[in-house]
């Protein structure tokens, strides 16, 4: 049996918390901000707090310290800290330097650029692959590089129904190196060492159990003579980019072929 309409209204608090960017802004008294606080320097405050030590250790009470101010002080602005990392996460976004796509621009080149800053975003915020990965992009920054990312997708000449697949393989593969990238810079920053040194704890130990995984990581990745790790990742990830474009490049070719 289907169920009845009901010509009750929506009930606003029955539906899902899915960003703080669509949650209806909620009612404060009148006069009982802090004096000295607003938002955009919690918010501020937070990035800097996480970039410093770590999502781990963040929270709102060490946060509200680090402000000079009660932890109530904070939650006059913010609900929780949840929310809180959703603000951070978009107002780090707007770090990213992206040019205007221009009337005779070229889309590859803009791609990279964007995957580029994509990448470096996550570089000064380890945090944050962790909070893109369970928030909806909603925010007015990252909405921005979805409007300029699917720009360039139009001027690639691909069909519409294949922007996804075209976006999805750059911009995933950006996600996913950084995620790796992030965790094994968070390590390095917990041993207390060194890159190079962690590097070559790592390695030794790895030897240990089975020479073939040095062996097998230096056919993926053929070391070059003096080459630190941060330049061979750089490496690394230049020739991936290089792969997803070229790809997306060879589909356009085949597209207008059919066409």
């Amino acid at each position: 049996m289907a169920p009845q309409k009901s010509d009750q209204p929506p009930n606003p608090a029955a539906a899902p918390q899915v960003s703080v960017w669509v949650r209806p802004p909620r009612e404060r008294k009148r006069g009982n901000a802090p004096s000295g606080l607003s938002r955009q320097r919690i918010v501020r405050a937070a990035i800097a707090l996480l970039d410093a030590e770590g999502e781990q250790r963040f929270s709102m009470r060490r946060l509200a310290a680090e402000l000079g101010v009660t932890p109530m002080s904070v939650y006059w602005y913010v609900d929780n800290k949840g929310e809180l990392l959703e603000l951070a996460l978009d107002e780090a976004l707007g770090e990213m330097r992206i040019p205007p796509l221009a009337e005779d621009g070229d889309w590859r080149e803009h791609l990279r650029v964007m995957c580029e800053e994509y990448r470096a975003f996550y570089r000064r915020h380890l945090w944050a692959t962790r909070v893109a990965g369970e928030v909806l992009p909603l925010g007015p920054n990252a909405l921005f590089f979805t409007t300029s990312a699917v720009a360039a997708a139009e001027r690639t000449g691909l069909p519409r129904e294949q922007y996804a697949g075209a976006l999805g393989l750059l911009f995933q593969f950006v996600y996913g190196f950084a995620t790796s990238e992030g965790q094994m810079l968070i390590r390095v920053r917990e041993s207390g060492l060194a890159e190079e040194e962690y590097h070559a704890a790592v390695v030794g130990l790895a030897a240990e159990i089975d020479h073939q995984h040095i062996d097998n990581a230096d056919k993926v990745m053929p070391p070059q003579v003096g080459e630190t790790q941060a330049t061979k990742r750089d490496r690394s990830f230049a020739e991936g980019l290089d792969l997803a474009l070229d790809g997306i490049e060879a589909r356009i070719r085949r597209a207008s072929t059919q066409g």
